[in-house]
């Protein structure tokens, strides 16, 4: 492809509206264009990286015995009525009417689809196990669309649903496409680990995330420093290793706190740890109120709590809805007194002793108050964000974090959906049974957009071999006839050794041409000028390091192609 005749607007500022490294990069290097709050139209260069993840991806499915179909993006309402998730999905789920009034939506993931699909389709254990995928555009109306491809609200996914006869062999088709997508994201060229994490909307009894490795992800991941534990922190466990405190209770104290609101302003003004402050948070619970309480040092988990409720939807009380339930200010609950509201605490909570808590009045706190003396708790569990330095619950070692950006996600779903649909098979002897299932996604833009995250330098995007828009960037500098037919001769020669080029043969300034070759990203880049040619050579840079290498010009689609040898892919063979 020539520069001259390619759709590449590429930018010299990073623009205003980007906040991470990949929406800033994807932007200025010509690859995405916004059209609305996370919608994104793909450039010919951002398509030309999509397609190669989709093709490593449809390899990659094929191989493990999925069969590719496609689903419309709109389903209807009755579908999703039947699993409970029409208003179970919230605001999310983008809902239209058509033109007699019937309710559709857009689909933001085709669990309901491809399950009436199934109960329509097939009878007998013979026709099992199977495994269906399709690459298909999403639409999800996310509350605060951001990051550019990686939380739109419309994008390319791949979903996957298998259908089993019993549990066992869902976890042989789990531990496929667990298998496949280690194998995906290695040929995509990323660092990644997979972790255990929440099932969230999507439901089901386990499931793992695949996180790519960045230090710009916006997840927390934590893992064992000396063995193979590894969780999100949404759903990372935390093996207690609070021991009793055995101090003698103190007597419980009314202290004043002026305009001391949070954790640490009250610590640092009764000059104590914050592990000896208890904070009190109020949750809202659809027209349930739900006291929360957590050590000083330690942060709530909203999906850990979420799941003690069984509740969708969860936010912390507003001001007002905190001062009528309390009597004080936000920053001034606690749980001594308070009284018709549901208390529940975190494990660390039961063994702490002679804490601080809120006074239920403005400006105060209670020093020295415990539990079962100056106040209940209705139940305790594991409500806290694991950290680093926490024991690892797989008992191997204390938990490390990192910054993760998730790509994939596999879940066992079991019969939570084939249940509501009546997804059934007949069994040998004539008994109807109901499927076992499992569904498997792939952000594909998003995947693109952490290979960004996780490769790049000041200049712009590091692509990683297998989906680099192109393999080469050839930079023809000066008009003269004499480099123009060299570079020509030169692409020719770069085709037909089977790696992508992109001549830059525009009449422009060097400076311009090497500046959008950085921010592009090639793997190589071969300069081709009169001062190179005098001795019949030219320059080839790798972008990764930046090293410089002098080719005679004769060589050049050779030694490349012994290069790129290493990134060969062979993981089809």
């Amino acid at each position: 492809m020539r520069t001259s005749e390619l759709l590449l607007p590429t930018l010299r500022e990073d623009p205003g509206e980007a906040e991470t490294i990949s929406h800033k990069l994807m932007l200025r290097s010509g690859l995405i264009r916004k059209v609305a709050a996370g919608i994104y139209t793909y450039l010919p260069l951002g398509l030309r990286i999509i397609r190669k993840v989709e093709t490593i991806i449809r390899e990659e499915m094929n191989r493990a015995g999925a069969q590719e179909l496609l689903m419309p993006v709109a389903s209807p309402a009755e579908l999703w009525k039947e699993t409970g998730r029409w208003n179970f999905y919230g605001k999310e789920l983008l809902r239209f009417k058509d033109r007699h009034e019937r309710d559709f939506c857009l689909g933001p993931t085709h669990e309901e689809v491809i399950t009436d699909l199934f109960r329509r389709e097939v009878r007998s254990y013979r026709q099992l196990p199977l495994n269906f995928y399709q690459i298909q555009t999403k639409f999800r109306d996310e509350i605060r669309p951001r990051f550019g491809l990686m939380r739109g609200r419309e994008f390319i996914m791949k979903d996957a649903y298998s259908f089993d006869r019993d549990e066992a062999g869902a976890r042989v088709n789990y531990q496929k496409m667990y298998d496949a997508y280690h194998r995906i994201f290695t040929r995509c060229g990323l660092t990644f680990r997979a972790v255990e994490a929440d099932t969230g909307l999507i439901g089901g009894t386990s499931s793992h995330e695949f996180m790519v490795l960045a230090d710009t992800g916006e997840e927390t991941i934590v893992y064992s420093e000396t063995g193979t534990y590894a969780a999100n922190v949404e759903r990372a466990e935390v093996r207690s290793s609070e021991t009793p405190d055995d101090q003698a209770m103190q007597q419980l104290q009314s202290v004043q706190t002026p305009n001391r609101k949070s954790v640490e302003e009250v610590a640092g003004f009764l000059k104590m740890g914050l592990d000896r402050v208890v904070k009190t948070l109020l949750y809202a619970s659809g027209k349930d109120l739900i006291a929360v309480l957590i050590r000083g040092d330690h942060e709530a988990n909203h999906v850990k709590l979420q799941r003690l409720l069984g509740v969708a939807e969860l936010e912390l009380a507003g001001p007002a809805t905190v001062e009528k339930v309390t009597g004080a200010p936000v920053g001034f609950a606690g749980p001594v007194g308070l009284k018709g509201i549901r208390i529940v605490a975190d494990h660390a909570v039961k063994s702490a002793r002679n804490v601080v808590v809120g006074a239920n009045q403005a400006d105060t706190h209670y020093v020295n108050a415990n539990y079962e003396r100056d106040f209940h708790i209705d139940q305790f569990a594991d409500l806290r964000n694991a950290k680093a330095g926490d024991l690892s619950p797989g008992n191997d070692g204390v938990l490390k974090t990192t910054k993760g950006i998730e790509v994939g996600h596999v879940f066992m779903l079991g019969t939570k959906y084939s249940e509501a649909m009546k997804a059934t098979y007949l069994d040998p002897a004539g008994k109807e049974c109901l499927a076992v299932m499992g569904c498997y996604g792939i952000g594909v833009g998003r995947t693109a957009a952490a290979a960004v995250e996780q490769n790049h330098d000041d200049k712009g995007i590091i692509w990683p071999y297998p989906i680099a828009p192109f393999h080469v960037h050839l930079l023809s500098l000066g008009q003269s006839a004499a480099v123009s037919e060299a570079a020509s001769r030169l692409y020719s020669e770069l085709q037909r050794a089977g790696l992508e080029a992109l001549w830059d043969d525009r009449d422009e300034r060097a400076g311009v041409k090497f500046n959008d070759a950085d921010l592009i990203g090639a793997p190589y880049q071969v300069v081709v000028g009169e001062k190179g040619l005098a001795d019949g050579s030219v320059e080839v840079k790798l972008r990764k390091t930046g090293e410089k290498i002098k080719i005679p010009a004769s060589e050049v689609a050779v030694r490349l192609s012994q290069l790129s040898a290493s990134f060969s892919d062979t993981a089809c063979s």
